[in-house]
């Protein structure tokens, strides 16, 4: 029942095309994207809220913190002033001052959760901050107090006790012991006076009431024992001033009194009521945090459990209906795939099932039935391809051996070339030694006829003409005859070299000028100049044979295209060292250089540009197999027309080819890629 219910369903799907089936399940995810998008979205504005919420406690934490950090800063500076005043210590204090109260009016007030307390703070932080300026008022007078109505009267009692001294004539005197008695208790005062002042000790000021008393005790036994009337004056005003210093201190003291008081019921009250609200501002801001966060994670819980739900409930759908979908589209299939799987195995009498549904699945089957048929008659044509196949091989054998007999003939072609040019190379020098050597036999006879005469003998002068007609006959044999036996000898090594291809160690500046002194007939017909740069000790490990084909065929090309209708010109032939492994030889002419075209075809075989003429096209194809394949170098093209052409080889220093490669089966290959540069 089962099988047959899905067979239903499949039939019931098939009626529906993929694409719809397909859209379906996009819906589907579609409306969950949607609906899902919504409730996120939905919970995100509350999410925002409380999360704005939280931001905006946290922002206000931090101007409590700044002003709660700026108060107790300003404090400490207070109390630092009051201990010990600079210009310095003021103006810090003004401009934290300003900070506070900036942070107050720019922040505190534009904050939206300390809007309502702003006021309390900045009345608590304004009575902080002024009074800062009554106590600052009260410093100056106590400065004052202190300097006119302490260290004055102190200076003037001083110079009084000097004047006494003065006016003592000696130090038996019996004022003497009173006067030093009272001397010692003013310096006791003065050092508790100044200990009292910098640090509000009591004990301190308790020192110097007592010494004040000591001084005023003394001040009458000495009037007793003053023995003139300079003495008693000085005491009289001693006395004064004494009294004076008494109600300055006493002054003095009170006004400290006062500082202190102003200090702890202004400055430090305030600063710990500026603290107390700050706290209490915090805890509200924590109350008010702990309950956006509780929204926030409250409304985070509700988004995941109905995003869950829903999202069960649409995969439950979205996976039944795919499972329907998916069954619908591969059940045909399997029947396609077994239908492909006999035809692919020569069953071709199977038929393809299916093939009358109207979805793309039916469109596949109908396809199928149709690649069956073609196999089968595709099947009828496999011996007429099998023929045409041997037919093309044989036409391919027959190519090649043309291929390779054309190759021959271009390089025997060559090598006759050389054969003519050398021969009337050597020639010239033969011909001018055969010459020398007649002239000089009909001297000699001439000589031996002289010589023999009956009629005088021979004469001094004779001699001489003869012995020196001689040397130059003799200087001029040996120097052809030499001229003659290089050419003949260089002719020889490389002839031996292009027709044995052996392998040998060579030095790469010998085989070059052995291969350009084979090259000279041809630069005597043709305008160029060559110029070779090839160091000394250049040794290769390769065959110096292939290196003079690659090196004539280069010049050859170069001479018949670059240098075309007697085209003056210069060719350089340099070579340096590449590493520890490799040799770069670089070929240039200035000639006419090669258009784009020209340049990507240079190395392919039976291309040429002057085919009316004679030309091959397998100069530069010979060449670069004999690079690449036969000493396993690199081979590159640079040029643009009318600037010239720039070959460069790179060789390896021990060839990496072999003769068996060029010459096993006679055939080369083509190259498989052409590297230039336009």
């Amino acid at each position: 029942m089962a099988v047959l219910g899905r067979a239903r369903i499949v039939r019931v799907l098939r009626a529906v095309p993929i694409r719809w089936r397909i859209l379906s399940i996009a819906a589907l995810n579609t409306a969950v994207v949607i609906v899902l998008a919504a409730l996120i979205w939905n919970g995100a504005q509350v999410l925002g809220t409380a999360w704005d919420d939280v931001r905006q406690v946290r922002e206000s934490d931090k101007v409590l913190a700044l002003l709660e950090s700026e108060t107790s800063r300003l404090q400490n500076l207070i109390h630092r002033y009051i201990n010990q005043p600079s210009p310095e210590l003021f103006a810090e204090i003004l401009l934290l001052r300003e900070a506070v109260l900036g942070t107050l009016t720019t922040r505190a007030s534009t904050d939206p959760m300390l809007s309502g307390s702003v006021e309390e703070l900045e009345r608590v932080t304004v009575r902080f901050l002024d009074g800062f300026g009554e106590l600052r008022g009260l410093q100056a007078t106590i400065s004052k107090t202190y300097e006119e109505e302490v260290l004055g009267p102190a200076r003037d009692i001083a110079g009084l006790y000097s004047v006494i001294e003065g006016a003592t004539g000696h130090r038996d005197a019996e004022i003497w012991p009173s006067l030093g008695k009272s001397r010692e208790s003013f310096t006791a005062m003065l050092v508790a006076a100044n200990s009292y002042y910098l640090s509000l000790a009591p004990a301190s000021a308790d020192d110097a009431r007592r010494n004040i008393e000591t001084i005023e005790k003394t001040i009458p036994v000495m009037s007793g024992l003053a023995d003139n009337d300079l003495q008693r004056q000085a005491l009289q005003r001693l006395s004064a001033r004494t009294a004076a210093l008494r109600a300055g201190f006493s002054r003095l003291t009170d006004q400290l009194s006062n500082r202190t008081e102003l200090l702890r019921n202004t400055i430090d009250a305030s600063q710990a009521e500026t603290i107390a609200a700050i706290d209490g501002l915090s805890v509200k801001m924590r109350q008010r945090e702990q309950k956006a966060q509780a929204t926030f994670d409250k409304t985070l819980r509700d988004i995941s459990r109905r995003v869950l739900s829903i999202a069960v409930i649409f995969l439950g759908i979205i996976l039944s209906a795919g499972v329907l979908i998916a069954l619908s589209i591969r059940l045909p299939l399997q029947q396609i795939m077994a239908a492909m799987r006999a035809i692919t195995l020569g069953d071709y009498d199977r038929k393809v099932q299916g093939t009358e549904a109207r979805d793309e699945v039916g469109a596949m089957a109908r396809a199928v039935e149709v690649f069956r048929e073609n196999a089968i008659a595709k099947r009828k044509t496999e011996d007429e391809l099998r023929t045409a196949k041997e037919k093309a091989e044989s036409a391919l054998l027959e190519l090649n051996a043309a291929q390779r007999n054309l190759i021959d003939a271009e390089r025997l072609a060559a090598l006759g070339g050389l054969v003519a040019g050398v021969a009337h190379e050597v020639n010239n020098p033969i011909g001018i030694s055969l010459t020398v050597a007649s002239s000089f036999a009909r001297r000699v006879e001439m000589f031996e006829a002289a010589l023999r005469s009956p009629e005088g003998g021979l004469r001094r002068s004779q001699l001489e003409e003869f012995v020196r007609t001689s040397r130059d006959a003799s200087e001029q044999l040996v120097a052809n005859l030499q001229r003659a036996g290089e050419l003949i000898q260089s002719f020889k090594q490389v002839a031996v070299d292009r027709s044995h291809a052996e392998r040998r160690t060579f030095v790469l500046s010998e085989a070059t000028d052995q291969i350009i002194t084979s090259l000279k007939p041809v630069l005597k017909r043709a305008p160029v100049t060559l110029s070779v740069d090839v160091p000394e000790g250049l040794f290769i490990d390769g065959y110096p044979g292939f290196y003079g084909q690659i090196l004539t065929n280069l010049f050859l090309n170069a001479v018949n295209h670059a240098f075309a209708d007697g085209r003056a010109g210069t060719i350089s032939i340099t070579a340096r060292a590449r590493g520890a492994d490799d040799i770069e030889i670089i070929f240039a002419d200035n000639g006419a250089g090669m258009t784009p075209d020209v340049q990507r075809q240079a190395f392919d075989p039976f291309f040429t540009t002057r085919r009316n003429e004679g030309g091959t096209g397998l100069g530069l194809h010979i060449v670069y197999n004999l690079v690449t394949q036969q000493l396993g170098g690199r081979m590159m093209l640079e040029s643009r027309e009318g600037q010239g052409t720039t070959f460069r080889i790179i060789m390896p220093r021990v060839a990496k080819g072999g003769a068996e490669t060029a010459m096993g089966d006679g055939t080369t290959q083509w190259p498989n890629r052409t590297m230039s540069s336009t």
